[in-house]
């Protein structure tokens, strides 16, 4: 038998585990995810599949809108290079968010069986989002003998422990877990205080591709997206309550000398669009609609300043991929955000949700407005090059402690 510090290197064989993952049919869905993999995937350290269930519905056709999209989601694929599969799980109404972990890992079962056959015996599960996904990889570990860790992203552990069989759900997946992550220490803290063991927690947070979103010349930005000039404000993100971008319209009222853009497709836009109308700034609100990624980095160079009126966050990427681009931001000092916006050339932390307070630290920005060359600057320290170090450490110390509990893993 072979001793385990002359054991031939390898590359860490990782099965990565969400239902939030992009794919040919849905490309911007959960690309953060993906981000970090193709990251962590430039290292050479790694190999990884990705298993992305997509919930089960019969038909694709358009009227059914996103339901007609998972049906149209090819069973597997390769994705920007990286080898995807789409098994379908059953998600019935009202009981659905209580039993999706179960479903979710029946769903994916014979997926992680086939892809052992075909000679990927994978070294652990990388899973993302506590629930349902983490938990539906708890099960999937004990089904096939192998560790696991869990990276909450937000709502995962902000809002679904509300909930009595989500919270002891993640409380039995963590138990579970060779380790969790976090985007940010406030998601850890929260784990913590639901019981989950301080020394398994990490904080890796998200970085930005500084690549694709660098400054454009705002003149020129904004003649491509047809926008005149004067001072443009930007919010960015699905049309949902939890978003704020109410906030934003109403906060129209008084900055009257600007424009508010909003990026982003949803449930929310017909009364988003009422309440532009019901508040006389229908002719300063632009509703432009979900944008491809490739075309993002103009509309935060076209803008001012972006703001994020969120009622909850984990880490918003949208901050960054802003700052990036060199336009400061405005946002709700809650989740991670406080951790990303630390210096004034970042932007302002609101006192609260509310318009007064939009108003005031749009204020206090506009004031003493950076430059965007100091925000830029700013942005360049999050890269991703130490998220990639910090989880290839925690994979490296996941396999060293299984090959010590199990000596025949050496061999």
């Amino acid at each position: 038998m072979m001793a385990a510090s002359s054991r031939p290197a390898r590359p860490i064989r990782i099965l990565l585990f969400s239902s939030l993952y992009p794919s040919g049919v849905r490309p911007s869905f959960g690309i953060f995810v993906e981000t970090r993999l193709r990251h962590l995937l430039t290292s050479g350290e790694v190999e990884a599949r990705v298993i992305a269930p997509v919930p089960w519905f019969p038909s694709a056709h358009p009227r059914f809108g996103v339901w007609a999209k998972h049906a149209a989601t090819p069973r597997r694929e390769v994705h920007n290079g990286i080898e995807v599969w789409h098994p379908r799980y059953v998600l019935p109404p009202k009981v659905g968010m209580n039993i999706a972990p179960l479903t979710l890992a029946l769903g994916a079962r014979a997926t992680v069986a086939r892809l052992i056959e075909e000679g990927f015996d994978f070294d652990l599960i990388d899973a993302h989002y506590y629930y349902p996904d983490g938990v539906a990889a708890a099960i999937l570990a004990s089904w096939f003998g192998k560790p696991f860790v869990v990276t909450a992203r937000g709502s995962d552990l902000t809002l679904l422990p509300d909930y009595p069989i989500p919270r002891r759900c993640i409380q039995w997946a963590e138990s579970r877990a060779a380790g969790s992550i976090g985007v940010c220490r406030d998601l850890m803290d929260r784990l913590v205080k639901l019981g989950g063991r301080a020394d398994k927690t990490h904080v890796f947070r998200n970085g930005v591709d500084l690549e694709r979103f660098k400054p454009h010349d705002q003149a020129d930005a904004r003649r491509r997206l047809g926008i005149g000039a004067g001072r443009v404000l930007l919010s960015v993100g699905y049309l949902i309550e939890r978003k704020g971008h109410h906030i934003a319209i109403e906060a129209m009222t008084r900055v009257p000398d600007a424009r508010l853009f909003i990026v982003g497709e949803g449930e929310e836009h017909a009364n988003l669009k009422a309440l532009a109308e019901q508040h006389n700034v229908v002719d300063r609100v632009t509703f432009a609609g979900a944008r491809p990624q490739s075309e993002l980095s103009y509309w935060y160079s076209a803008a001012d300043a972006l703001v994020l009126c969120s009622s909850r966050e984990g880490w918003a990427n949208v901050l960054l991929e802003s700052m990036a681009c060199g336009t400061p931001v405005v946002a709700t000092p809650l989740g991670g955000t406080p951790e990303v916006i630390q210096s004034p050339d970042a932007g302002r932390l609101m006192a609260d949700r509310s318009v007064d307070a939009l108003v005031n630290a749009l204020g206090e920005l506009l004031a003493a407005y950076p430059s965007r060359k100091a925000v830029r600057a700013y942005a360049e320290q999050f890269d991703w090059a130490e998220t990639t170090r910090g989880q290839l450490a925690l994979f490296k110390q996941i396999m060293g402690g299984r090959a010590a509990a199990d000596p025949t893993l050496t061999a």
